[in-house]
């Protein structure tokens, strides 16, 4: 089974922490759940064309008959939902919700109180917004994230199940694209090699970066790339 991490494209609070600390930019305005900016839109169109080409593929693999992903699964937060409707609209695939890609912490704000979870998307307001996503029984007309603000050793245990749901799924084969966050493709990786401590490595991903991991018969997991970032020009390349 081959698998394809892909970071979502550049959101508001992308470009809101990477303001000084201090300034106006970066006071006050984190979105608990950002929308795509114009340059996050043009990241993800590039990132769906150049899979829609195979370019994610070595030369051998770009066989007509076999499709460019057999699946394709998404947090449920905008920034993902809306990567992945672009990569979907090219590769001709549906997307699908996999709760558990969403980024760490959940949906939240900074309060005077610290950090407040709030609830993310209605199913309502995703079916109107990104028809074409399937939705998991999980997300609910209450919204989708009720989890209150999510400490990093809960992140870390939702990547090992992660991780462990993958590992079931090497035996169906196919290709399957994950649209997720930064932060938490980081930890997904490491729970995949079983390193939790989060220190001293990390696996870092630009906006739209694309990592492979092959699941091999006998359990083997080879990571044939990481961050890609070949799709996008030079003014489209961000850390964020």
């Amino acid at each position: 089974m081959e698998v394809y991490l892909i970071r979502h494209g550049q959101s508001q609070n992308n470009v809101i922490e990477s303001a000084l600390p201090g300034s106006p930019a970066a006071q006050g305005c984190r979105h608990q759940d950002p929308e795509l900016t114009a340059k996050g839109e043009r990241q993800a169109q590039c990132a769906a064309e150049f899979m829609a080409k195979r370019g994610h593929l070595y030369p051998d693999e770009h066989q007509p008959e076999r499709p460019v992903l057999d699946q394709l699964y998404c947090s449920a937060m905008v920034r993902a939902l809306h990567t992945a409707q672009f990569i979907a609209g090219k590769v001709g695939v549906r997307p699908e919700v996999w709760v558990d890609l969403h980024e760490i912490g959940g949906i939240y704000l900074d309060q005077d109180g610290g950090k407040v979870g709030l609830p993310g998307l209605s199913r309502g307001q995703i079916q109107a917004r990104f028809p074409e996503t399937q939705l998991p029984t999980q997300v609910a007309e209450q919204g989708w994230w009720q989890g209150g603000y999510e400490e990093v050793h809960q992140a870390q245990s939702r990547a090992m199940g992660v991780a462990r749901q993958l590992r079931e799924m090497a035996g169906n084969g196919g290709r399957i694209g994950l649209v997720s966050h930064g932060d938490f493709l980081d930890r997904l990786l490491k729970a995949l090699e079983d390193s939790q401590s989060g220190r001293g490595s990390y696996w870092e991903h630009h906006n739209t970066g694309i990592t492979r991991l092959d699941f091999e018969p006998g359990g083997r997991q080879v990571l044939r790339y990481l961050n890609r970032v070949e799709h996008l020009p030079a003014e489209l390349l961000a850390r964020g």
